[in-house]
Order: C-alpha cells, then sequence, then structure tokens
C-alpha cells in the first residue's frame, strides 16, 4: 500500500480564514489519515511525497447545482437524442469539471446510476456524483418540455420514458410514486419543480407549481429515505411555500424579498443561487438555440440576482454554490466565484463551495474539509484563493495538483 503525504502547504481548512503554515496531510485508501502542523513520520511505509512548497492546500470544490446532461440549451432537443450520445457529452462536461478543481458534483436533474457508476468506476475521470435522478414536475411546469401541440400521452408515467430531465407527476399518488422510483434508483436526494422556469415553454415565471399536498408528499417520501428535497423556484411566494412545507434546498430565489428570506432562515432553509448561468445565456444562450421564449425569460430573473444575494447575506441564510450551467456553457463554471464576489467575501464564496455545500448535501467532515476522516479531495493552488478568486479561473490554470479520492488526476508541479 502506498500512502500520498503532502507537505509544507498553507492549509484553507473549509472553514477558519486563518491559513496555517506548515501543514503536512496523509492519505491513505482515499481518505485523510492525519492533518498535522509539523512532518508527518510514516516509518517504513511506501509513500509518494509532494512538496507544496508554501502553496495553499484547501478541499476539492462542490458544485451543488450541474446538469451533465442537459448537452443542449434548448432542452426539448435533449429528446431526439441518443443516450449514447448525450452520455459523451456528459463524459466531457465532468472531466472538465474535474480539471478546473471540481472534485464533487450536485446534479440537479438528468443523471442516473449509470453516470454516477461510471465515475465511481473510473469510466469517467470526474467529480463524485450526487445525483437527484429524474426532477418531478406537474404538467405543463418547468421540467414538461413539451411544444404546446404535443399530447399527454407522449409522456407514459408508467414507463418514465420521454423525458431525459424529468417526470411528469401530477396529484400526490403520483408524486409519492414518482419521489420512490427516483430513490429506488438511487437517487442522493429528490427534485420538484415548484415555480415557473427560463428553459421551459409553457410557464411564466411566476407560475406557482404543485400544489401544498404535493410539495409535502415529496418531502415526506425524501425524509423517508433520510434525504431531502431540492426545489427550483424563483418568486417569494414560491419559495415560502416550499420552506413552510419541509423543502431543504431552494435553487436559484432570484426573486426573493426580505420576509421570505427570514423565513428561510427561521426553517434552516438553503437557497443556492446559481448566478453565472443567466450571464452565459443573456450572452450565448440565442446562438447556441435557446428558443426565443426562453431567452425573453432570461431578463426577468437576471437582474435581481446580486440583489438575491444581498438579501439573503443580510437575513443570514445559508447559501450553497452552484452554476445550472447547459451545454458548451459548461465551460463558465468557475466565474460563479467572480459574480458573487461583487456581493460576498472570498471567504464566504469559497466557504460556500467547500465545507458549505458538504453541510447542504449532509455530508459535513466527508466532503468540503481538509481533516482526518474526510475524503483525500485536495487542491494545491498556487496563491491563496482567500485572498484572489482569479486564481480558481482559467480552467485550473492555476491549480498544479488535483486529488480526488486520494487519486491523482492532475500533477504539473
Amino acid at each position: 500500500m502506498t500512502l500520498l503525504l503532502i507537505e509544507n502547504a498553507l492549509l484553507f481548512d473549509g472553514f477558519s480564514p486563518d491559513l496555517a503554515e506548515g501543514t503536512s496531510v496523509l492519505v491513505e485508501e482515499g481518505h485523510i489519515k492525519e492533518v498535522a502542523d509539523r512532518p508527518i513520520s510514516t516509518g517504513s511505509l511506501e509513500v509518494q511525497r509532494i512538496d507544496a512548497a508554501g502553496r495553499v492546500l484547501m478541499p476539492g470544490l462542490i458544485d451543488a447545482h450541474f446538469h451533465a446532461v442537459a448537452v443542449d440549451p434548448n432542452i426539448g432537443r435533449l429528446e431526439t437524442m441518443s443516450a449514447y450520445h448525450i452520455g459523451q457529452y456528459a463524459r466531457g462536461f465532468l472531466e472538465a469539471a474535474l480539471q478546473r478543481g471540481f472534485t464533487t458534483v450536485r446534479d440537479a436533474a438528468g443523471a442516473d446510476f449509470g453516470l454516477s457508476l461510471a465515475v465511481e468506476t473510473g469510466l469517467i475521470k470526474g467529480p463524485r456524483l450526487y445525483y437527484s435522478g429524474k426532477a418531478l414536475t406537474q404538467t405543463g411546469g418547468h421540467a414538461d418540455f413539451r411544444e404546446r401541440a404535443a399530447d399527454h400521452p407522449a409522456f407514459c408515467f408508467c414507463g418514465q420514458h420521454g423525458n431525459v430531465m424529468g417526470v411528469i407527476a401530477d396529484g400526490v399518488a403520483e408524486v409519492r410514486r414518482a419521489a420512490r422510483e427516483e430513490l429506488r434508483k438511487g437517487a442522493t436526494q429528490i427534485k420538484i419543480m415548484a415555480s415557473g422556469g427560463v428553459a421551459s415553454p409553457a410557464d411564466p415565471i411566476w407560475n406557482l407549481q404543485y400544489s401544498e399536498e404535493e410539495i409535502a408528499a415529496a418531502v415526506w417520501e425524501a425524509e423517508s429515505w433520510k434525504t431531502y428535497v431540492m426545489a427550483h423556484a424563483y418568486t417569494s411566494e414560491a419559495i415560502r411555500r416550499c420552506v413552510e412545507l419541509g423543502v431543504k434546498s431552494i435553487e436559484h430565489g432570484n426573486l426573493i424579498d426580505a420576509e421570505t428570506a427570514a423565513i428561510c432562515h427561521t426553517h434552516g432553509a438553503w437557497v443556492v443561487p446559481t448566478l453565472v448561468t443567466y450571464d452565459a445565456l443573456a450572452e450565448e444562450g440565442a446562438g447556441l438555440g435557446l428558443p426565443p421564449v426562453s431567452v425573453a425569460k432570461v431578463a426577468d430573473v437576471r437582474t435581481s440576482g446580486l440583489q438575491a444575494l444581498e438579501i439573503l447575506k443580510t437575513a443570514g441564510v445559508k447559501m450553497g454554490f452552484g452554476t445550472d450551467l447547459l451545454g458548451e456553457m459548461h465551460r463558465h463554471q468557475s466565474r460563479e466565484f467572480l459574480i458573487r464576489a461583487e456581493v460576498l467575501s472570498p471567504l464566504e464564496v469559497v466557504r460556500q463551495a467547500t465545507s458549505g455545500n458538504a453541510e447542504l448535501m449532509n455530508r459535513s467532515g466527508k466532503l468540503g474539509s481538509v481533516v482526518a476522516g474526510a475524503y483525500a479531495d485536495l487542491l494545491l493552488v498556487d496563491g491563496n484563493p482567500l485572498a484572489d478568486l482569479e486564481l480558481l479561473q482559467g480552467q485550473g490554470r492555476h491549480i498544479p495538483l488535483i486529488v480526488k479520492a486520494g487519486e491523482i488526476h492532475k500533477n504539473t508541479l
């Protein structure tokens, strides 16, 4: 057995604003065995040593709103693509994300156990993948991408085919069944659509989706598996309904007001803004095939994103780090750091993408931190990202070492 020992590092552990000098980290069997402010003795064991030479060692990054199979901004076109074709795109998106320093992603609709298994077994050299399976949507909801002329029988709930990103489930019984089906297939959390969205053709942003009874049913099913519900929601009304019914993770939240933010704080709910996707869609969406109706919707939510960050920060709401990018716009993933830095400090943003997202995903102590017992997901950075978030840009150019589960995926030292 070969151990990995990283020595002489400045450590950001995922929490502290102060970097610990002269840190050594010992990795064994994919986990962090020891973290010390002194040299670590390994006796006669075989060790691969890496001299950090004073670089910053930090946890691998986590993206809590990723879409591995959203290979086209016009989501409806996915229905005409072969699953094998989509899988090859997904491979590229995941492997590029790892090379940017993202060692974990939470997929927010579309990925499944097969894609997760391909990563787990090394067929895809990408981040570990926590997937929601298909998002649950009502007829005409945000994951119903049918054209207006399409008939409902095109989507047979019993077979759950014909929709890559979601499954239509109307009524409490169908919501329960759909949630149970995704949990049966290994979903690590359940995703529901609770308001209108940009990419879907039939629903305005302000549209409320799912009744209180349906939302409560999804929450109960998730909690019965000791997990949680994440809900796509933009408006204060949609967010408030979800949070009061037990939804843990609100996705986007651009149109939230101070009163609703206070409710989120009281209930311990999280909000995961995804600001970079609106900039990318505004700049490139039309050219990449985003339908005109969706292009028009981008403006409805884009300008309020930074204001939402200010409202959430003032209310003390916990925020996760997510990006929600589609197709070739995945390459903008790290820009989310710079956009958030217009309102938040670099420390706040980096915490969100490490220990914060780990807490959101119920994996504190395993992800997002450099502590004994955690997964050995580690980055070495040429400089201090707590002072300069530009160091996380450039497709990983300033990250010479990337380790996931103890395996070195990049080493240009």
